[in-house]
């Protein structure tokens, strides 16, 4: 399989863990797929991929011109994408399952969720936010 057709599989993995996240119901067994199935499975490709290829070209962490040429190989390339799926796709998930601890409705989830899809941090900056928020009511709320 090429590097091509592995991106389109790892990119379909992810969205079916974003769909799932975002229009299923939070069933134990339909909410392992993308809490734990999913993310795993890119990061066996993931693995594969970097410990395959990540240490034979030119490149390293160094500086931003050995990053730019350490992500030059294709696979490497792919590689880095696929991290982003992974951890953007577990944060989104224990996201949700924190947002549903937290009585979240699934319509305030879902622009969180679609924030993190799109922009990771981004996404994960604003839940952080918004929970502090929640618990911090729910500690005035709650007697003492």
């Amino acid at each position: 399989m090429d590097t091509a057709q592995l991106f389109q599989h790892a990119g379909q993995a992810a969205m079916l863990g974003w769909v799932i996240l975002l229009l299923l119901p939070r069933h134990r067994y339909v909410f392992w797929l993308p809490r734990y199935a999913i993310p795993f499975g890119l990061c066996l490709l993931y693995a594969a991929l970097w410990f395959g290829y990540g240490f034979t070209g030119d490149g390293g962490f160094d500086s931003l011109t050995s990053v730019r040429a350490l992500f030059e190989r294709d696979e490497v390339l792919l590689a880095g994408w696929v991290h982003y799926l992974a951890f953007d796709l577990f944060i989104g998930s224990w996201i949700a399952q924190e947002a549903d601890a937290l009585r979240i409705s699934r319509l305030l989830q879902a622009p969180l969720l679609v924030a993190t899809f799109l922009f990771g941090p981004v996404g994960l900056g604003i839940f952080l936010a918004l929970r502090s928020g929640y618990r911090w009511r729910q500690s005035e709320v709650a007697p003492s």
